[in-house]
């Protein structure tokens, strides 16, 4: 079987002469066909920023959609008028059926600041231990006590300015104090978890 022979042919592909100038017959295609690269490499596809949109797509913590809701609008002074003219017509009310019916129970005196401060100052007492009623064994609820105190903590923030000398000397030493009970009823207890023993030892025989 005679061997197939293949012609190859040798093209000159080179774009200058000898002495430099450029030759009429030079190949133009590959020149052509490749684009001249760009200025600036673009970035891979995989080190490229996400969009916004796709950072959106993230569900929000609690935190974040409690404060994206926006607040409904307060109610206008009227109907806030309103309002506080039946709420002290139904009190009235109250009182009326509770006289026919018989009860002597005595009404509770006004709401003020400083009564509102001492409701507090018990409910922190309570938590802590301090006192209890007659025939109830102790029992401390030592973050239930703290969270009431930042809950005067915060009042006193928030009232700035609008006490007078009775209303904050009251806050401030009931602050003082109660803050004072929790230190001490939280270090007795650290103590006391640092002396107690890991778990019961061997029986010994």
């Amino acid at each position: 079987m005679a061997d197939k022979k293949q012609d190859f042919v040798v093209s000159d592909r080179r774009r200058f002469g000898a002495e430099g100038e450029a030759r009429p017959d030079a190949p133009k295609a590959e020149e052509e066909a490749s684009p001249a690269p760009s200025a600036t490499p673009a970035a891979p596809a995989a080190e490229q920023t996400p969009a916004p949109a796709q950072a959106k797509n993230e569900p929000a913590s609690p935190a974040e959609q409690a404060e994206q809701e926006e607040m409904p609008p307060p109610p206008t002074a009227a109907e806030q008028q309103e309002q506080r003219d039946a709420y002290s017509a139904s009190g009235k009310k109250l009182e009326e059926v509770l006289g026919k019916s018989g009860s002597r129970r005595e009404s509770l005196p006004e709401m003020s600041f400083e009564r509102l401060v001492e409701s507090f100052y018990m409910t922190a007492l309570l938590q802590l231990g301090a006192i209890r009623q007659e025939g109830d064994p102790p029992s401390v609820d030592i973050m239930g006590a703290r969270q009431t105190i930042d809950s005067l903590n915060i009042l006193q923030e928030k009232t700035k300015g609008n006490l007078n000398d009775r209303e904050q000397t009251l806050l401030q030493n009931v602050l003082f104090e109660l803050r004072m009970a929790w230190i001490e009823i939280t270090n007795a207890l650290a103590t006391a978890a640092v002396k107690s023993p890991a778990g019961p030892g061997p029986d010994k025989k």
